[in-house]
């Protein structure tokens, strides 16, 4: 069963911006240590931190919470599954939510694809509870 689904476009030059002018205060505010050390290798890491940035924009609305009600920047993690395949872990505030949102029964899976033309970043979540096996 489908629990929530948002999507996300970012202006790739609007987080090169952030990054510029505000550095590791950006970086430390908004990524967990692992999308750090992922997009900091990259030859142009604003394109990374845009894409993970709209994942959490986009996770945020698959919520249902958008980034309030204690859902923060760092409660959610893009993580890449051991195919390569992009999908989110989430901490905190996030995961609690999260778990309010699945049935007893379920457990949760979330969905994500990203994708990026200059100058935008797109990220697309599904969030859907999958009965125990």
């Amino acid at each position: 069963m489908i629990i929530g689904v948002g999507a996300d476009l970012t202006d790739i030059r609007r987080i090169k911006a952030s990054l510029d002018r505000f550095g590791d205060r950006f970086r430390n505010r908004c990524f967990t240590e692992l999308e750090r050390t992922r997009s900091d290798r990259k030859p142009d890491a604003a394109w990374s931190y845009a894409k993970r940035f709209a994942a959490k924009e986009a996770c945020a609305k698959a919520l249902g919470t958008g980034m309030r009600r204690d859902v923060y920047w760092r409660d959610m993690g893009v993580v890449n599954l051991g195919s390569g395949q992009p999908t989110l872990a989430l901490t905190g505030h996030a995961a609690e939510h999260l778990a309010r949102l699945v049935p007893a029964d379920h457990q949760p899976h979330i969905h994500l694809t990203l994708s990026d033309e200059h100058p935008y970043a797109l990220a697309f979540v599904v969030i859907e509870a999958l009965p125990m096996a």
